[in-house]
């Protein structure tokens, strides 16, 4: 079974959380710190799962996700939104890009794990 997670995110400390609670369960964790690396690295070994911030520098987490969405090797991949837009709409903005689904931050260490693992199915 895959259990490789890419997370595309700028902000070191929500790397480092996000990172840490998953690999606490198991799971491995590559990080990019923008859309472009982001892009490259889910080519270069299709993960199991992506997580997008929304607010990254050159390149946003929309056209991060509309890229992976036009990608053959990735189209069948979760993409997870984690982002602070909360604003009503900014859900449905996000799964229009093309992402599977959307959690809030700042993420809660009690529920993230089970959160993102809903995404990839029963055998997580």
């Amino acid at each position: 079974m895959n259990r490789h997670i890419l997370m595309i995110e700028d902000n070191e400390q929500n790397r480092y959380l996000a990172g840490f609670l998953l690999q606490a369960r198991g799971w491995e964790v590559v990080h990019a710190e923008d859309g472009p690396s982001g892009l490259r690295m889910a080519e270069e070994r299709v993960p199991a799962l992506i997580l997008l911030d929304i607010q990254l520098p050159g390149m946003d987490g929309y056209a991060v996700a509309r890229s992976l969405r036009t990608n053959v090797l990735l189209t069948s991949v979760p993409v997870v939104a984690v982002t602070s837009y909360a604003m009503p709409g900014d859900r449905e903005q996000c799964l229009a890009a093309g992402c599977d689904g959307y959690i809030e931050k700042p993420i809660d260490p009690d529920s993230f794990v089970f959160e993102v693992e809903r995404f990839l199915g029963a055998d997580s």
